[in-house]
């Protein structure tokens, strides 16, 4: 017959079962039913230990009936294993205090396995101490579950043996207490990693920044343990000195209101200026830390870990009686750094099955870009039902250009509760103009109970004019904490004409931690001219890798004569896109160099400077006066033809200096018409010097009133000089026009 659909697939599935599998079960019935019988004539015999196995496969089976005499009369024998059996059994009945009696017997005759599940059944009843004696005593014999359990009772009691015992279960094979190690490992790392940064921040306030040209603004970064992309909201009206935008931008680069954001309120972005009509769009690029929602447990019921014993609760791991004794070799404390020994015991857990391993495994090689890895545990993860695994893997589909098999995973993920993905399914509705469709989805992910839901319902109401929703929206988000909804919501009272109502919630999301909203402060402060405290605010917002803020603290150290630390402070800014601080940069470097000499006969132009390429820098980024900067340069190389295309960039762009030169390098190309042309754009823009130019050109071909007309031009633009040459043209021409 013809199978329907793919075969790799049906097999994968487990919906086609080969013949040979078939074979299999059928023959390890055979040898299960052919032991049973074996067991059972031994029993009958009365062999012990026949009896003992032949109760714990009926028990394994379900059938406590069948199970119980058997087990009673290897009890009375002496068989530990029947006794700690037995006790399962009496458990499994409701008989939990009789169960408790043969535990103990079979504990004070060895068995680790029934000491496992008596310090079990006294910690459910509170006795804390008897829980921990016959935990230790059996987590002392290698018996993992009882290991894993003490180390759960310790931990609880936040006991710093409990990590000792955490380590000897998983060296046994123990997924979840590998997955808790590596948690616990992983908590360590991250804190030395704060250790260490708030070491280099006393150390020095470096400036790492962000994108932004010269108004408050929004900005983003990447968290998933590894960074979320954020949009910031918005602007203080009166931009600081700059060559600046300020449309919102998604991740992709594309301009549009309302593009989703999903992050836990932290970070950098970009967002529009104040007075523009939208809100910035959030963003679709978190990935946020799976941070652990389920309750980590010692594992359901108590089991036994014995020969031929059935427990009630975790799969057998191998310890007990028939255990080999030999443990897998860990990694010891200390010897490696935590985050690396976390990978390990995470990559273990994850190998056994544990979903939640699996999803930080994921993240682990994303953030190091081993992104094929990454993607296939988080597919594990994300088919084993784990939606925050579903949503990461939508991220990484996402980046990956394949948006639609990214919708899939968040629609599942929405669909199993994570709001990160509701969120993300907003953003893409949203960017693709289906305004109801995202409000829908950003609705659920606040039902979700992730807060980031009312953030940007706030963004997209913004972007649609409706400023009442959004200021509602707003407020829910910052009410409940959420830093960046507070700064967007005081960049909405601002823009409506309320600063004293503003201020508060601009400190409130600055003290939080919101760098856009200290930038925001910098800005409020220095429009009341309150220098000292903006600048205390933009070096705050600065040292935190806020471009605009970096850049605004070189201007102010400039202008103190700081030079030192306003470079500092400008390298940072311009490397990390700023054009005004490249040009501010490449200016403090111009002042700084010798007065360029006469190049003698037969010598080479020098290469660029470093201020040079600065300006180029800047240039490229479309700085109207860097731009006529590197044109001047290259004229004084002999370059022309790039210092005209340099001029006419900034000519183009409205630079009446551009205009300028270039109509200076057309002139003497004998092209005046055009340099004519190129003049008059830039006297009209009041630029002196191209009037008188136009004056001359005027006086030259015989048109006295025009050239009489430049001449009062230029003499009422200046500067003195230019004004001074203009006014003795001007009479030499009325004395002309009167003669």
């Amino acid at each position: 017959m013809a199978f329907m659909g793919d075969r790799a697939t049906l097999l994968e599935t487990g919906r086609f079962v080969q013949r040979h599998q078939e074979h299999a079960v059928d023959t390890v019935d055979t040898a299960e039913d052919e032991t049973e019988a074996r067991h059972r004539r031994a029993a009958e015999n009365g062999d012990t230990e026949s009896m003992s196995v032949l109760g714990s496969l009926l028990l394994r089976r379900g059938d406590l009936d069948g199970a119980e005499p058997h087990l009673r009369a290897a009890t009375a024998d002496g068989d530990r294993a029947a006794a700690n059996n037995l006790g399962v059994l009496l458990h499994q009945r409701g008989y939990a205090d009789e169960a408790a009696g043969w535990w103990r017997i079979a504990a004070v005759a060895g068995s680790a396995a029934a000491a496992h599940a008596l310090g079990r059944h006294y910690r459910e009843r509170g006795d804390e101490p008897a829980a921990e004696y016959w935990l230790r005593q059996s987590a002392e014999q290698g018996h993992a579950l009882g290991a894993y359990a003490l180390a759960d009772l310790l931990e609880h009691r936040s006991d710093v043996g409990a990590e000792r015992w955490l380590r000897a279960a998983a060296e046994q094979g123990h997924r979840e207490a590998a997955y808790r190690l590596a948690r616990t490992l992983d908590r360590r790392a991250a804190a030395e990693a704060r250790t260490g940064v708030a070491a280099a921040g006393m150390a020095g306030s470096g400036v790492d920044g962000g994108s932004g040209t010269g108004a408050v603004r929004g900005r983003g970064h990447l968290d998933f343990d590894t960074g979320t992309r954020l949009s910031g909201a918005g602007a203080v009206a009166g931009a600081v000195a700059g060559n600046g935008t300020g449309t919102g931008l998604g991740p992709s680069g594309t301009r549009y209101p309302g593009y989703g954001w999903t992050g836990d309120g932290s970070g950098t972005g970009t967002g529009p200026v104040a007075g523009e009509s939208g809100g910035t769009g959030p963003s679709t690029g978190t990935r946020r830390a799976p941070v652990d929602t389920e309750p980590v447990g010692a594992g359901p019921g108590p089991g036994t870990g014995t020969r031929h014993t059935v427990g009630s609760g975790s799969r057998r791991t191998g310890a007990g009686q028939h255990s080999t004794g030999t443990r897998h070799a860990g990694t010891g404390a200390g010897t490696v750094p935590p985050a690396v020994e976390a990978e390990q015991w995470y990559r273990q857990a994850a190998a056994r099955g544990h979903r939640r391993a699996a999803l930080h495994l994921g993240a682990i090689l994303e953030e190091r870009g081993e992104l094929k890895e990454a993607g296939r545990w988080y597919l594990t993860s994300a088919k084993d039902g784990e939606a925050r695994a579903a949503c990461a893997l939508g991220f990484l589909l996402r980046d990956a250009g394949d948006e639609e098999s990214a919708a899939v995973w968040w629609l599942r993920a929405a669909q199993d509760g994570d709001g990160n993905a509701a969120n993300a399914l907003g953003a893409l509705h949203a960017a693709r103009g289906e305004q109801q469709t995202a409000e829908r989805w950003y609705r659920a992910a606040l039902d979700a109970g992730d807060v980031n839901g009312a953030y940007n319902l706030g963004l997209l109401c913004a972007a649609q004019g409706r400023t009442a929703q959004a200021d509602q929206w707003y407020r829910r988000a910052a009410y409940a904490g959420h830093r960046e909804a507070a700064n967007a919501l005081a960049v909405l009272l601002l823009q409506g004409g309320d600063a004293a109502g503003a201020e508060p919630w601009f400190s409130k999301a600055a003290e939080a931690g919101s760098v856009d909203a200290a930038f925001n402060l910098g800005i409020l402060y220095a429009g009341r001219d309150d220098d000292r405290t903006a600048f205390v605010w933009y070096e705050r917002a600065a040292a935190a890798g806020h471009t605009e803020a970096a850049l605004q603290v070189g201007i102010a150290l400039l202008r103190d004569g700081e030079e030192q630390d306003a470079e500092r402070h400008l390298r940072c800014a311009a490397g990390s896109g700023s054009a005004e601080a490249a040009f501010r940069l490449a200016t403090l470097l111009d002042r700084r160099q010798p007065p360029p000499g006469a190049p003698a006969l037969g010598e080479t132009l020098d290469e660029k400077t470093e201020c040079e390429e600065w300006y180029e820098r800047a240039a490229e980024q479309g700085h109207r006066r860097a731009q006529v900067r590197v044109g001047m340069l290259a004229a004084g190389r002999g370059d022309l033809e790039g210092a005209a295309r340099w001029y006419r960039e900034a000519a183009e762009a409205g630079s009446r200096n551009g205009a300028f030169n270039l109509g200076l390098l057309l002139a003497r190309e004998g092209s005046e018409p055009e340099a004519a042309l190129w003049w008059s754009r830039a006297a009209h823009a009041g630029h002196g010097r191209a009037a008188l130019r136009l004056a001359l050109l005027a006086a030259r071909h015989g048109e006295l009133d025009e050239g009489e007309r430049w001449c009062a031009r230029a003499v009422e633009l200046g500067p003195a000089e230019v004004a001074e040459r203009a006014a003795r043209l001007r009479e030499a021409l009325h004395q002309e026009l009167t003669a």
